[in-house]
């Protein structure tokens, strides 16, 4: 009789299918994770955006707040001057509106100089990249935004806590 080296089939099936149980746990939680991370991602940017646009507000008093994200980036070099269209308050990535798998716009709203500014996020793929939108106001308190598809805030949304 001779000795046989190496796996049985059943051995081998046994070792794949705890593999598959394992994968099954864990992709949806790694999913889950990554909507996580890119929510807290989308909330450090409007942090962002509202502290541009306070200090926008403060170096730019005749102006007002920024009128849109362009104004609040630039492409910002060493030897670059800021302006009042280009401020280099925000990186580039911010400025262009899109970054973690969000969406971001601001604006800003009144006769010059502008008096008031919103700013939101919201996610390009809802339940993918993800779930909950965001917004602020002049106030600086990022709330949790109703809808997807929010174009102001109004201030009346529950804060984030």
């Amino acid at each position: 009789m001779r000795t046989q080296k190496g796996f049985s089939l059943i051995e081998l099936l046994i070792v794949v299918a705890i593999i598959l149980i394992i994968a099954a746990i864990s992709i949806p939680n790694l999913l889950r994770a990554r909507i996580s991370a890119n929510e807290a991602s989308a909330v450090a940017s409007i942090r962002t955006i509202n502290t541009a646009m306070i200090s926008y507000n403060s170096s730019y008093p005749t102006v007002g707040f920024a009128a849109n994200l362009s104004a609040l980036g630039g492409s910002c070099t060493g030897s670059t001057v800021p302006t009042s269209t280009s401020s280099c308050l925000i990186d580039s990535t911010l400025a262009s509106g899109t970054k973690s798998g969000y969406t971001f716009v601001a604006a800003a709203s009144g006769s010059t100089p502008a008096g008031s500014y919103y700013t939101f996020a919201n996610p390009l793929t809802s339940n993918s990249t993800g779930v909950r939108s965001f917004c602020s106001i002049q106030d600086a308190v990022v709330r949790v935004a109703g809808t997807s598809t929010v174009s102001t805030c109004a201030g009346t949304e529950p804060p984030l806590q």
